[in-house]
């Protein structure tokens, strides 16, 4: 592969197609279906696969098939099969690239200007929701395979899945791997374009990935709410026993999680590559948030708020019920606290089993008798990458530094992909390349969200170098084509959002 041609073609590839067709991607408000119950209805997931594949369908590429599957009661999914190039000699070992297209909701707090479904290009970011999580990873996948189309070098069959249903947990992706298990067929390496990077300057491979368990906590003390002069001191405040509760789980002043059933032992390869990391960031680890004035960081050790994110549990309160406005907050002792509890979770623990757990925990011996009640909603296990094989690492390496310049950086992610633990499962021995376009202040799922355009230009164009290389691996005899295993055991909604 000639990099200075791919390099020419990938960007003006984006330049003169992708950046336009993701404008109109987010204007697109194809919430994923936990944040629009009614999508099917209302009709923007479709717009969406609509306009994705077809620009899909246009590109010349030999031989390769565009398809919507829709399975019953489903969110539709993406089947891209671009064929092994003419000649090639890697028999049924293949490639398979990964991505979404649903996006989360709204979210408050944008700048004047800019909007969820309002694209704005301000210098070479791209604002707007989606974007860069993860309308992007259709686009920077064919564009690298077409580039390598454009110079006729060689590579391994490549089969593209878009899925609907990520920013809901996955749950509808098995049903679609299993039912689709012939045609993906043997890859022994699986590219992922969802992930972060900690900063703009250089390939970051995802690692490892949290897990997540959560639901909603509720206590009740009352049927109804009562006038507070007359009832405090006499019941307990909701909120009260609520925060009593928490503290089994969470330790307040540290915010450390409690029971050492949600700890694991950190592997030392990920602890030596989160120093490394900590060590090309510096206080970028956490300088990236929008803190306010006089705010710091849980530690000072930049190293361990890597592992902190990466490794270690987690507790997040993001919603909150029976607490009234403050404007129209009366005297009164309210009847109920409840919160929706996002409890992350180190990526080789079984997430299902916290769940079971976290319900058990927070559910005994409620305080005074009160009424305590913890639905869980989710509860998807994370992943630990497998070691990088000799022909990636090097693949990687070559790639960073031609088209970024850096070698590339290791290091987890705080958030969750489902399908990267589900793949794991399916084709064990596979090689993963876990890598996206979230660097700081990109703000997935929150307000401002961007994309930085020149850093899914060169993420392109390593996977181009990825896919090239890997089909020289594969002649070589240094991949394995991986069987599938056995159906893949679906456990309905269990999965976790990023």
């Amino acid at each position: 592969m000639d990099a200075n041609l791919t390099r020419t073609d990938v960007s003006a590839r984006w330049d003169e197609e992708i950046v336009p067709q993701l404008v109109e991607y987010i204007k697109i408000p194809n919430k994923s279906p936990m944040f629009d119950k009614d999508w099917a209805a209302h009709g923007f997931m479709d717009q969406a696969v609509a306009q994705l594949s077809g620009w899909a369908k246009a590109k010349a590429i030999e031989g390769m098939t565009v398809e919507v599957v829709r399975l019953d009661g489903r969110t539709p999914l993406i089947f891209v099969d671009v064929p092994a190039s003419a000649d090639a000699k890697s028999g049924d070992d293949c490639v398979l690239l990964y991505g979404h297209l649903d996006k989360q909701p709204e979210m408050t707090g944008w700048s004047e200007g800019l909007g969820p479904w309002m694209p704005v290009i301000q210098g070479d970011k791209l604002y707007g929701r989606g974007g860069a999580d993860d309308g992007y990873a259709i686009f920077g996948s064919l564009a690298a395979i077409l580039a390598l189309k454009a110079q006729k070098t060689p590579h391994a069959r490549c089969v593209v899945l878009i899925e609907a249903c990520e920013e809901s947990g996955s749950y509808d992706l098995p049903y679609y791997v299993d039912h689709l298990a012939a045609r993906i067929g043997k890859p022994s390496l699986i590219v992922c374009l969802d992930s972060g990077c900690g900063n703009y300057d250089q390939l970051w491979l995802t690692t490892s990935l949290r897990g997540l368990t959560g639901g909603n906590l509720s206590v009740r003390v009352l049927e109804e709410g009562v006038h507070s002069g007359d009832a405090s001191g006499v019941v307990a405040s909701s909120f009260r026993i609520l925060r009593k509760i928490l503290s089994r789980l969470e330790d307040q002043d540290t915010g450390k999680i409690v029971p050492k059933e949600f700890h694991v032992e950190v592997p030392a390869q990920r602890v030596e590559q989160a120093k490394q990391a900590a060590k090309v960031l510096g206080d970028a680890v956490y300088s990236k948030f929008p803190w306010v004035d006089g705010m710091q960081p849980v530690s000072k050790d930049d190293a361990e708020l890597v592992l902190n994110r990466t490794w270690r549990p987690a507790l997040a309160i993001t919603g909150v019920g029976g607490i009234p406005a403050l404007d129209s907050a009366g005297n009164v002792l309210r009847p109920f606290t409840a919160v929706k509890l996002s409890l992350r979770v180190p990526p080789t623990l079984d997430a299902a089993k916290a769940g079971a757990e976290l319900k058990a925990l927070l559910e005994k011996d409620p305080p005074y008798g009160a009424k305590v009640t913890f639905d869980l909603e989710k509860a998807g296990s994370g992943w630990n990458a497998p070691a990088l094989a000799p022909w990636l690492e090097q693949s990687v390496d070559a790639a960073s530094r031609e088209f970024f310049g850096p070698p590339p950086a290791y290091m987890g992610e705080g958030g969750s992909i489902p399908f990267m633990g589900m793949l794991g499962e399916k084709f064990p021995g596979a090689q993963f390349l876990i890598t996206g376009v979230l660097g700081p202040h990109s703000n997935a799922h929150g307000p401002n969200e961007f994309i930085h355009i020149p850093t899914g230009k060169r993420v392109s164009m390593c996977v181009a170098k990825v896919i090239a290389d890997h089909y020289a691996a594969s002649v070589a005899g240094l991949t394995r084509g991986v069987a599938a295993t056995h159906a893949h055991t679906v456990k309905g909604r269990d999965g976790c959002c990023d």
